[in-house]
């Protein structure tokens, strides 16, 4: 399993980034599950300089634009600089912030050419009895990939993080029987996207809701690859405790 702790804005300090960071390092003592963290942007390159470990990190964003006199961006090539192998991209927050399909499809593109594997997110706001969604899912996937060529698609993760599901519990969010449903799905979308079987060797993550609770039952049957977990990650009981209940 893939587990990516997006620490968003809730880490202010060093004190609680190093003590998040020491509990990962200790939690793949015992575990083969790979981990990324992407912490905020300072703090990434404080700790991603100098890792030693088997920790990855990731930006949690990148800039639409390529450098120069571009006041307060972030650039993918000067995040992979400063250590990042992978970068978040499209998270619903961004989008909410006004990142359309295109400025998505933009900043992937500028990741992958800054060598960083791109962690797609995707996801509806809400399901309708027709299915419509599953068209919503499609055209975010298709819009973000079609400027790029087969090799530079084969290189994304794909994160699936339904809107609805944020901010539930795990009895009210996303089942294991749906989840197995949507992974099917995307990887259907994939196969139309992706040269030969690439498809299949996709990653694919989900976000929303998981507790330690249901993330056995998510991991379980379900054909996803790992998890890409917001809040609870930077809960270094809970964030733990996640991990374990994969083991």
């Amino acid at each position: 399993m893939l587990i990516v702790a997006n620490w968003k804005a809730y880490v202010e300090n060093l004190e609680k980034a190093e003590r998040l960071v020491a509990v990962s390092k200790k939690l793949l003592r015992t575990t083969e599950h790979r981990i990324v963290l992407a912490p905020p942007a300072p703090l990434l390159g404080a700790f991603a300089m100098k890792n030693t470990s088997r920790i990855a990190y990731a930006a949690q964003d990148v800039s639409a634009t390529t450098g120069g006199a571009e006041t307060g961006e972030t650039t993918a090539q000067i995040y992979a600089a400063s250590g990042a192998t992978y970068a978040i991209i499209g998270h619903s927050e961004r989008r909410a912030a006004g990142d359309t399909d295109a400025i998505v499809a933009e900043k992937l593109a500028h990741a992958i050419a800054a060598d960083l594997t791109p962690i797609l997110c995707i996801g509806e706001r809400e399901r309708d009895r027709d299915g419509r969604y599953l068209a919503f899912i499609r055209e975010e996937i298709t819009a973000a990939f079609t400027p790029l060529t087969s090799k530079e698609r084969s290189r994304a993760i794909i994160a699936y993080e339904p809107l609805w599901a944020i901010g539930k519990t795990a009895e009210s969010a996303i089942g294991s029987s749906d989840l197995a449903e949507m992974v099917l799905y995307i990887r259907k979308v994939l196969s139309e996207l992706l040269p030969g079987k690439n498809a299949s060797h996709a990653l694919v993550l989900y976000g929303g809701s998981v507790e330690p609770g249901n993330i056995r039952d998510l991991a379980r049957a379900t054909g996803i690859d790992g998890f890409l977990i917001g809040h609870a990650s930077v809960d270094d009981v809970m964030f733990a405790a996640l991990t374990k209940e994969l083991s």
